[in-house]
């Protein structure tokens, strides 16, 4: 069954290795633990075995951009998906529990962790025919993890309300300590992992110090021709770069989360199929994105985790073809990233003031504000209130990890537009409103589905042909929306924050020591980590970054950095032996008469460096 499925859905005769046993042992109810490389297809690891249950599979994810994209995916293949995430109207939600309650042939529901924490939401999930639970990111639940979100904590409670419903946890990165976490925090009823070795033969690992980062690029582009990724940290710099690229006629382009989903959409899409060559990004850009013929992936920053840069620098190669890794970093880079750390742990003090200072520029009274969403500019608050950018964000993290609020980018949602009216009651309205007929029909025409759907409008576009202006376009739309003609979900430009409690005064927020102390401690060995692979000389680049993730077995790789450096020398010394070999056995003659026919079998100047060297070693 589970081979029928895969071939009818996504057209492949044969699972990736591992893919069958996953889906097998949770089809037969047990709780698993899939840990997969970056493009080791996970999501095929718990869509096939829902596909072969009766029932629903909910979905837990942490980022809106992949939950939209595996839905999309998933209603291509004609398989029924949805998900909620913030930015839904409660219209836009009611439907989509509707759906999943009474429409059997819907089979996937994904959602963020923050909704589990709902008491509508429980009630409506408990309603539905549950049959498998799966979570992504998993590593998200451990709080020995580098991305702890304190809401996927909920996930356990509801594990309660579905007792027999096995559960998949599915992430890319995960230490030892994070693998066993992660099963103890899902109350996992036996312990089991599937894990895929994180080896990547087809991947070559270099870290080079460089003070001309841009000329270093530049010639690994020259000589590297195909599809490539530079990662930055900077969203200034990912257009700089770009644009210093397109310079030397190099088919360049930038992304960030900053930008308006349409055109992050269209540089995506430009990427994908090859018009753009190379793409400079802040680790926004990545996360399913599967294209396979990535050659070569760039770090000028250096990544704050090694399981950051693995995901990353893994994105390289899915295709199996030899790709390369590299990261270029001076001095400079290294100072940076202990600066970062420091500010990354703000004292104690700091956060609470700054929880105060947005309460109070939010108006939002003591003992109010929970489930509040509210727009959010950090750079218009850091000026409002005098703050620093990283000061704001690395507080916001830690109010973050204790539940106290949530950040949400889903930025520029775009508008969706259903209409509530039916015929009838449409007549009705042309009689009375003969000046708006012709603009309801342009978006009966423009868009199909409007009575039984949300649909995705483009105001710009209806602007257009009505030959309004956008803001009369908008305007129309919220007052017909007022006439309960339609429902205009309107797109929002900006980031969110979402307040999950009431307010409390700032004294009574409590950091326990695992929230700020020990994970300072865990965020210092990280960050050793991260130095000691780019500082290292001696091991293999892929046996470390193996070692980190708990395999301590492998074999060098023999084609990284210091793998090359190490068989150069080796290569020297066993050159040197033999020229050396060669001049002892002509000791008995002048100087100048070994070299004269000892350069019969080597390079003279290599001869004339050893015979120095030999001499010094007392060998004459």
């Amino acid at each position: 069954m589970l081979h029928q499925i895969l071939k009818q859905y996504w057209g492949y005769d044969q699972f990736r290795p591992l893919q069958e046993d996953i889906a097998r042992f949770v089809l037969e109810g047990n709780d698993t633990l899939a840990l997969l490389p970056t493009g080791g297809g996970k999501s095929i690891c718990f869509q096939v075995p829902a596909l072969a249950k009766e029932g629903l599979c909910l979905v837990i994810s942490p980022l809106i951009a992949l939950m939209k994209d595996q839905v999309e995916n998933l209603k291509k293949r004609g398989i029924k998906a949805e998900a909620i995430y913030s930015g839904l109207n409660n219209h836009e939600i009611d439907r989509i529990l509707a759906n999943c309650i009474h429409d059997k042939a819907h089979k996937f529901l994904y959602v963020s962790p923050e909704r589990l924490k709902t008491d509508s939401f429980r009630v409506n999930l408990q309603q539905m025919n549950i049959a498998l639970l799966a979570v992504d990111e998993a590593h998200c639940i451990s709080q020995w993890g580098y991305d702890f979100r304190p809401p996927y904590l909920e996930i356990a409670e509801i594990r309660k309300l579905f007792p027999k419903v096995p559960v998949l946890a599915l992430t890319a990165t995960a230490t030892p300590e994070v693998v066993n976490d992660i099963q103890e925090k899902l109350h996992f009823r036996r312990k089991n992992v599937f894990q895929k070795s994180f080896k990547r033969d087809n991947l070559t690992y270099f870290v080079m110090h460089e003070e001309n980062k841009m000329g270093r690029l530049l010639r690994l582009i020259e000589k590297n021709p195909g599809t490539g990724i530079v990662y930055v940290r900077n969203r200034r710099r990912t257009k700089e770069i770009a644009e210093y690229l397109q310079h030397f006629n190099i088919a360049a382009d930038f992304y960030h989360a900053g930008l308006d989903s349409a055109t992050r959409d269209k540089k995506q899409l430009e990427w994908m199929t090859d018009k753009t060559q190379v793409i400079v990004s802040t680790n926004a850009f990545g996360m399913g994105i599967d294209k396979p013929d990535v050659r070569w992936v760039v770090h000028l920053d250096i990544p704050d985790t090694l399981e950051a840069y693995f995901q990353e620098a893994g994105r390289g190669g899915r295709d199996l073809k030899p790709s390369i890794a590299v990261m270029l970093y001076d001095n400079n880079d290294i100072k940076e990233l202990k600066t970062n750390f420091q500010l990354s742990f703000p004292p104690i003090d700091t956060i609470k003031n700054i929880y105060k200072i947005l309460c109070e520029h939010y108006q939002i009274p003591m003992g109010e504000g929970e489930n509040r969403i509210l727009p959010f500019d950090p750079d218009e608050l850091c000026k409002k209130l005098k703050l620093k950018p990283i000061e704001l964000i690395n507080a916001l993290s830690f109010l973050e990890k204790t539940g106290v609020l949530m950040l949400s980018e889903d930025v520029k949602k775009q508008s969706t537009l259903h209409f509530l009216a039916d015929e009838e009651t449409l007549q009705n309205f042309y009689q009375k409103n003969s000046d708006k007929e012709d603009f309801v029909k342009l978006l009966l025409r423009s868009y199909g589905g409007l009575f039984s759907n949300y649909v995705k409008i483009n105001e710009e576009e209806i602007a257009r042909r009505t030959e309004l202006k956008v803001e009369e376009v908008e305007h129309l739309l919220i007052e017909l929306s007022g006439k309960n003609i339609l429902r205009y979900s309107q797109r929002n430009a900006k980031p969110h924050l979402i307040l999950l409690q009431n307010r409390v005064s700032e004294n009574y927020l409590y950091f326990k020591d695992d929230i700020y102390k020990k994970r300072k401690e865990v965020a210092q060995k990280r960050l050793d980590s991260v130095l000691h692979f780019i500082e290292n000389s001696q091991t293999c680049r892929s046996q470390l970054l193996l070692a980190y993730f708990g395999e301590t077995k492998s074999e060098p790789c023999g084609n990284c950095d210091v793998c090359r450096h190490a068989h150069s020398l080796k290569m020297k010394r066993l050159e040197k032996e033999s020229i050396q070999k060669e001049i002892i056995k002509h000791k008995h003659l002048t100087h100048k008469e070994i070299i004269q026919i000892v350069s019969e079998l080597f390079p003279e100047k290599k001869v004339i460096e050893v015979l120095r060297e030999s001499i010094d070693e007392g060998f004459f």
